[in-house]
């Protein structure tokens, strides 16, 4: 998963060491906008639809994310509830990591904490460009 990319072995296991694998089926939500929580989560197998205003008639897709891709990582970044939600697109396998892993991994390994951390906004940027490209398309 490119979120690890450069992170070494042992701080990969700090990481996981406060990881739980679920399994959605198709449809189901796994993390609503609004809700008030602090994990974020990697995508094993499958894929996961960001919705905005999910459940309305002004829902809108801002992503569909894939297996590597990661979602929820906001809510790790700030202390804010979710802005969208996140919906299993057919059987996805997820990988819920909690906030105390950042922590732990910033108390023990500083510098790997700050690559994964890099990592996080990297992909971040990436995603704001790729909207800045929609939006300008239809503008």
């Amino acid at each position: 998963m490119p979120i690890f990319a450069g992170l070494d072995d042992k701080a990969l296991k700090v990481f996981l060491e406060h990881a739980k694998k679920m399994v959605f089926a198709d449809g189901d939500v796994i993390a609503p906008e609004g809700e008030a929580n602090h994990s974020m989560y990697l995508i094993e197998a499958g894929a996961v639809r960001i919705i905005k205003n999910y459940n309305t008639t002004d829902a809108v897709v801002l992503a569909v994310l894939g297996p590597g891709e990661f979602f929820g990582e906001m809510c790790i970044l700030e202390t804010l509830p979710r802005s969208a939600t996140g919906q299993a697109l057919g059987q996805a396998t997820v990988v819920s990591v909690a906030s105390s892993a950042f922590y732990h991994l910033y108390q023990n390994m500083p510098g790997q904490y700050s690559i994964l951390i890099l990592n996080i906004a990297r992909d971040l940027s990436r995603r704001l460009r790729h909207l800045d490209e929609v939006f300008a398309a239809r503008h």
